[in-house]
């Protein structure tokens, strides 16, 4: 079982550095493997963290994940010459209150390395920080089978600050589109919208596999009952993209 994650942000913390959200998107959060019982293993190659603040820090287990204090995993992505990849990252895998490429190095750290099809010992002819950019790609690829902001849209479900939306009608929307019940994520007693999660069962390997859809395991956290607000963005903190 694999979850494609996304956010829906109304700010960054880094707006005057630059650091936007994409006009009509949502973005990305990661790609990784369910238990089929809402919980995942996480930092398992310790050899391959490259995350300067683990979340956690400590393993259940008690084993210590030490802060990464070398460059950034961008670094690593650009020896490949992959300066596309970077650029659509950049535009649609943001961070709040930290630079991008710290949560992009936290993702693979907490993930890609619990996922045996990145593992280095899977490769044939391994070159070093191949699994980075592979995993990468495979998380581009799926946030594209999930256009969230074009998928709600067409239903009429669009950032508001005056409406609100409830639960059934959100899910609906999307299980039109997907044929499968995504978890949503809501905030704020389970009134604001802020995240969803596909779950699918891939066929093959994450980066070029088949994706299938199926319904969420793990009950959402917004309202049943009150509605839900879907808010829009300030204009300073967004900023037209094309993919």
């Amino acid at each position: 079982l694999v979850l494609q994650t996304q956010f829906w942000s109304t700010w960054t913390g880094l707006e005057r550095k630059g650091q936007l959200l994409p006009e009509k998107s949502w973005t990305i959060h990661g790609l990784w493997p369910d238990n089929c019982d809402g919980s995942f293993e996480q930092y398992c190659d310790l050899s391959r963290q490259f995350d300067p603040t683990p979340s956690p820090a400590i393993l259940p287990d008690g084993t210590v994940v030490p802060a990464w204090k070398g460059p950034g995993i961008d670094t690593f992505v650009a020896q490949f010459g992959r300066q596309d990849l970077l650029d659509f990252m950049q535009k649609y895998w943001i961070n709040q209150g930290a630079p991008n490429v710290d949560f992009w190095g936290h993702e693979f750290s907490k993930h890609a390395t619990c996922t045996s099809t990145f593992d280095v010992a899977c490769y044939q002819s391994y070159k070093k920080h191949q699994d980075v950019v592979n995993f990468f790609d495979a998380v581009v690829r799926a946030f594209h089978r999930y256009p969230t902001f074009s998928m709600l849209a067409s239903a009429g479900i669009v950032p508001s600050n005056r409406t609100t939306y409830s639960l059934d009608s959100i899910q609906k929307a999307l299980v039109s589109q997907t044929g499968a019940i995504p978890f949503l994520g809501c905030q704020a007693n389970g009134t604001v919208l802020t995240e969803v999660w596909y779950f699918s069962h891939v066929f093959g390997t994450e980066q070029y596999g088949a994706y299938k859809n199926v319904d969420s395991t793990t009950n959402s956290t917004c309202s049943k009952t009150a509605g839900i607000w879907y808010y829009e963005r300030t204009k300073s903190s967004e900023r037209e993209v094309r993919a």
